[in-house]
């Protein structure tokens, strides 16, 4: 059925107009004004609201076996939540165990998602060893379409390679023009921090912080830059989160690097002390690298204005506080890492960013979509709103006001990160190539609709 949005206050990163779109089918086939609807079209009219090019999250863990447990979320939940939230399309980290082949990890992440995911999404691929069948494995996987890796400079002996394996990893990244997306972090210096805390009989959840302080996130930054330098890999820093870690990103660019910077919503509205909260609280907001003094949330929203940061992600990773958060209640490093945050984002950008004045429109749009879609080859598929993309779009009231609370979330975790935060605005209607999803905050679309998008790679268009 054709769908025809009026009196839309088209918002993209580099323009803003009004006018009616046209969907047909699963693209934007005419963007005018006075545009009359096709035979049988659903007519939406879009005044008083704003219209977004549908919201990509760069980094999520939907399916997620780590630390002994499984994240909570399956592709249904999760991806409902992510519709609901504003987000049309998800990057998934898959993590395949170093006892699993890349093949196999492939495979199995694909496998979960087929048929149940909601939105859109694509994969990073994680490269946890890299072996004697890593190069075919690797090329096979990236010839069916996915355009970057993963790697982790920390998790020693689960997730994290060595430098060996980082080398080879992004040598053949530069060959293949993939681009790498890296958790930084030294994890040495973590399992050492660690023993030392757990020695002195600090146990519990504020401890985390300081078994990964700001500048154990810089040494992991300044390291994967030095590599990124000599072999001429293009690199994506996820989940920067102070300023010590962003400092050694803008030295690497300076100096030719090929660098882009993520950071996360958390890092902008919450700081250290929620996982300092007394009664094991604080564990609800473990996670790595953890969040920081309150001092560098400015530092980051200064980043994302001025360029420098170019993606806002969640790092979805949604662990229940009854029954696993409590596997490391006598021992903060056995506290499944994550904070759910998919369904969010979005609400917390616009009402932190644009309501108070941190970010314009057009920003919003850069940092929560476009720069995602042209780092990770979607560009101009995704991420804009323009005759022949995909018609993902989110109708965004900015009159609404409400409060997040985990009782009325979509997402499939008992609690929520940002309980009792207000919000100024939500998306009120939300399309997924051009089918609505979402119809004032409940997901209306069709289970299994969610596509596998193929990316090939290319040197990222610039953002």
């Amino acid at each position: 059925m054709p769908l025809l949005i009026k009196n839309a206050d088209i918002v993209n990163a580099d323009s803003r107009y009004t006018a009616d779109i046209l969907c047909e089918g699963d693209v934007i086939t005419r963007i005018d004004r006075g545009i009359t609807a096709p035979s049988g079209a659903e007519v939406i009219d879009a005044a008083g609201k704003h219209v977004f090019p549908g919201f990509i999250d760069p980094h999520t863990h939907i399916y997620l076996p780590f630390m002994g447990t499984f994240s909570k979320d399956d592709y249904e939940t999760g991806t409902k939540a992510a519709l609901v939230g504003g987000t049309t399309t998800l990057f998934e980290m898959v993590c395949p165990s170093r006892s699993m082949s890349h093949t196999e990890g492939f495979a199995l992440w694909r496998q979960q998602a087929e048929g149940r995911a909601c939105c859109d999404y694509s994969f990073h691929m994680g490269v946890t060893r890299f072996d004697a069948d890593s190069v075919a494995q690797l090329r096979e996987i990236v010839a069916a379409g996915v355009g970057s890796f993963k790697v982790f400079l920390a998790y020693k002996g689960a997730f994290g390679v060595d430098d060996g394996e980082l080398w080879q990893t992004l040598s053949l990244a530069r060959d293949l023009g993939v681009v790498v997306t890296a958790h930084c972090e030294n994890e040495t210096l973590v399992a050492e921090l660690q023993k030392r805390l757990l020695a002195a009989g600090r146990t519990g959840p504020d401890a985390h912080h300081d078994s990964r302080p700001p500048r154990v996130e810089a040494e992991g930054v300044n390291h994967l830059a030095s590599f990124a330098e000599l072999t001429g890999a293009t690199i994506y820093i996820v989940h920067l989160s102070c300023r010590e870690a962003l400092e050694r990103a803008i030295a690497a660019r300076e100096r030719g690097v090929k660098v882009f910077v993520e950071t996360l919503i958390q890092y902008l509205v919450l700081d250290k002390t929620w996982a300092e909260r007394p009664g094991f609280e604080g564990a609800k907001y473990v996670m790595s690298p953890p969040l920081r003094d309150a001092t560098n949330q400015a530092v980051l929203w200064d980043g994302l204005a001025s360029g420098l940061v170019s993606t806002v992600a969640t790092d979805h990773a949604p662990f229940d506080f009854v029954g696993q958060k409590p596997m490391g209640r006598d021992d903060f490093t056995k506290i499944p890492n994550g904070i759910p945050s998919l369904e969010d984002r979005v609400n917390l950008l616009w009402t932190h960013g644009v309501k108070r004045g941190r970010l314009t429109p057009e920003q919003f749009v850069a940092v929560g979509s476009t720069n995602a879609a042209k780092i990770f080859g979607l560009w101009p598929r995704k991420g804009v709103i323009q005759p022949g993309a995909d018609a993902d779009l989110v109708l965004y009231d900015p009159a609404y006001r409400g409060t997040i609370s985990a009782k009325t979330q979509t997402q499939n975790v008992d609690y929520n990160a940002f309980e009792g935060f207000p919000i100024e605005g939500r998306p009120t209607v939300v399309t997924v190539r051009g089918e609505v999803a979402v119809r004032n905050g409940v997901f209306c679309g069709t289970v299994g609709r969610g596509r596998f998008l193929s990316r090939v790679p290319r040197r990222p268009a610039g953002c």
